[in-house]
């Protein structure tokens, strides 16, 4: 009896090492079959290529700090030319974009008028002289009486007072005769200074009144920018300072250099107004819009562009290939500017533990890339 059921455990004993065995031969073959499987899948994952432009090197970088600067330029000098006095245009010649000299004359309010009043004036001028030449030679004559004694001293002192008020008359006269020959030159129009017709407000044989606006000269050899400032950024600007603007219509950048700065802020906005002056340059243009950028210091160190570092985690990153295959390594950015006044904004990487000069770092426009991803640079 004892022996029959040692004989059926013996029997099971076998039974489980055969099932066992079988089982560790099936998993052993799956095994072998999904790691064929795998190494066929990644023979058949091509590496992502990308072109030599997609990657920009970490390196030393000197950047110039600032803040963004913008508005129209505008001439330092500009006029407008007004009528002086009322009357009928004539002569105006000069159009929009022709080049006018101070003093030239630009037309002229008809003289009829003023003219005949000059003459006017003249010949009551001449007549209150002659009565001062009458009033003298009574006096004169009455003084040698008064000393001979032949009149009293009474009608004396009443031909000095006839002769004190010709004389008046006559001063009141000449004084006529200036205000005239004024009227008559506000007539003619005068250029005040050199420079461009920017406008003609008016036309010849139109009536024009007093302080009419006639023409509108602006000289562009002296333009400025007029920038607004907020409080923060106006602490930092200094006249002296040098900016690079970006003008409408210009291809090359241009050179600004502050030269004044509002002592006083804009009610509402509490900006400050911050002028610079803009070197000559070829096509410029009152009114036209610039951009760019004030430079207010520089710093040194390790660098990227800007829109190289992503901020879709919680950890500012940037994207860097190491042995062919993408890591996400974390960075700290700093002070932020140009280099040399280029558009393309630079961020110094003061927190870049793992990054060293010549770290490939892929720019923004590739966009997010898992890291791991097996990457391969092709050329320019």
């Amino acid at each position: 009896m004892k022996q029959r059921s040692w004989i059926k455990w013996a029997a099971g004993l076998v039974v489980v090492a055969l099932l066992a065995a079988g089982l560790a031969k099936v998993l052993s073959s799956r095994k072998a079959q999904q790691a064929a499987l795998n190494s066929s899948q990644q023979a058949d994952i091509k590496p992502l290529e990308l072109n030599a432009s997609d990657v920009v090197k970490v390196q030393t970088l000197t950047l110039q700090e600032g803040v963004a600067i913008s508005g129209s330029l505008k001439a330092i000098n500009s006029a407008v030319v007004k009528a002086r006095v009322a009357g009928e245009l004539q002569g105006l010649t000069v159009r929009e974009g022709d080049t006018v000299a101070q003093g030239q004359v630009l037309g002229r309010i008809d003289p009829t008028e003023f003219q005949a009043r000059l003459r006017q004036a003249k010949e009551q001028a001449q007549t209150a002289q002659s009565q001062v030449d009458i009033a003298q030679r009574q006096y004169d004559n009455n003084k040698a009486l008064v000393d001979q004694g032949f009149i009293s001293r009474t009608a004396l002192e009443s031909s000095s007072s006839s002769l004190m008020g010709a004389q008046a008359s006559y001063k009141a006269a000449v004084a006529a005769v200036d205000l005239a020959q004024k009227t008559l030159d506000d007539g003619v129009l005068r250029a005040p200074l050199s420079g461009v017709v920017s406008a003609r407000l008016a036309q010849p044989g139109e009536r024009l009144a007093i302080d009419a606006r006639v023409i509108e000269i602006v000289d562009l050899q002296q333009l400025e920018l007029e920038a607004t400032l907020s409080a923060a950024d106006a602490l930092l600007a200094r006249v002296g300072q040098t900016a690079k603007l970006n003008i409408e219509g210009t291809p090359n950048a241009v050179t600004a250099k502050v030269v004044r700065i509002n002592p006083s802020t804009l009610s509402g906005s509490r900006s400050v107004l911050t002028y610079l002056s803009v070197a000559p340059a070829p096509g410029l243009r009152q009114g036209l819009f610039a951009q760019g950028q004030l430079t207010t210091g520089q710093a040194s160190g390790l660098a990227v562009p800007l829109d190289a570092v992503r901020t879709d985690k919680p950890q500012t990153y940037v994207q860097t290939i190491d042995k062919g295959v993408v890591v996400h390594q974390a960075v700290t950015t700093g002070v932020r500017g140009t280099v040399n006044g280029e558009g393309l904004t630079y961020t110094l990487l003061p927190g870049a533990a793992g990054l060293e000069e010549g770290s490939l770092v892929i720019r923004a426009e590739v966009g997010s890339l898992r890291a791991g991803t097996t990457v391969s640079l092709g050329k320019r």
